[in-house]
């Protein structure tokens, strides 16, 4: 093929990202990037590469740093499944691209019990005589947090009617302009509630501060006091901790690992399998209790 085939093809590719995958401008750039290089270094025959072409390729990358080589594998496998899948291709070769360990190492992860702790020191919070409104506006956070999974940026940014008494859900914009259904649960929706009448009426947001609303550095001392008071080292929480405690604590519930990816609204299910940690040991529980072979073994 020649250089202009390869340009093509890269477009119709960042084209298909943009339009079904919804993929953010940042991920479809440096899509685009990886692809046009990848492209040069093999002199524009990146579209009908063999799997010697890709090995090559791999090997040039050999000085990079293994966080940049996994981009640019992945931005390269998908790109050969995109032709595959158009018929473009009949076959696809992205297996002979490296496939580095990830020095990324595993999200940090509060227990059930963990989680208790901190709802108890809210709890006798709440309890305290006489009542402080920021009570009600922290178990507003950590039950949105935690029971809805809700990113920083998407809580303190929260208009101050986005949550409705009588609605179980919230239609957020998260990032890339993707919009996703969040449940917002009954014990939410009543932290909210009492929170909010302690919000002016004529302020936007529901977490206000100052001219504005809370900022991401105010809500990360809050859980970081919070957790300090609840006997859980301050370096291990988060508001993002929170959010993937949401999601490891429903995988570990039983939940569909497609419906976890809509709830926390990633474009590509692989992000979604590495903030949801699961140990080995529930695994193999699961495969034993729930595999049709192992509950034949069961019945002998």
């Amino acid at each position: 093929m020649s250089a202009l085939d390869d340009r093509g093809l890269i477009e119709r590719f960042l084209e298909m990202m943009r339009a079904e995958a919804g993929a953010a401008g940042n991920t479809i750039a440096a899509y685009g990037t990886d692809l046009r290089l990848a492209s040069e270094l093999l002199e524009g025959r990146l579209g009908e590469a063999i799997a010697a072409d890709l090995e090559r390729l791999g090997a040039a990358w050999q000085t990079l740093a293994r966080t940049t080589v996994a981009r640019k594998s992945a931005a390269l496998r998908r790109f050969f499944a995109f032709l595959a899948d158009e018929g473009l291709r009949s076959d696809d070769p992205g297996g002979a691209l490296p496939r580095p360990g990830s020095s990324r190492g595993l999200p940090k992860v509060l227990s059930t019990g963990d989680v208790d702790r901190l709802f108890a020191v809210i709890a006798r919070r709440q309890a305290r005589v006489p009542a402080d409104p920021n009570d009600l506006r922290l178990s507003a956070l950590v039950e949105l947090l935690y029971g809805s999974g809700l990113r920083a940026t998407e809580l303190v940014s929260l208009p101050r009617n986005a949550i409705a008494p009588d609605r179980p859900y919230l239609i957020l914009k998260g990032k890339g302009g993707r919009e996703r259904l969040v449940p917002i649960s009954d014990r939410a929706r009543a932290a909210v509630a009492a929170w909010r009448a302690h919000v002016d009426v004529g302020r936007a947001w529901l977490f206000p501060s100052g001219k504005g609303h809370l900022s991401r550095v105010r809500l990360h001392q809050i859980i970081r006091a919070l957790a300090a008071e609840a006997g859980i080292p301050p370096d291990r929480i988060s508001p993002h901790v929170l959010r993937h405690a949401f999601a490891t604590h429903l995988l570990e519930g039983g939940a569909d690992l497609r419906a976890l990816q809509a709830m926390l609204g990633h474009a590509d299910i692989a992000t979604t399998e590495i903030y949801t940690h699961v140990d080995s040991k529930r695994l193999v529980e699961l495969v034993n209790s729930r595999h049709p072979l192992g509950e034949a073994l069961a019945r002998k």
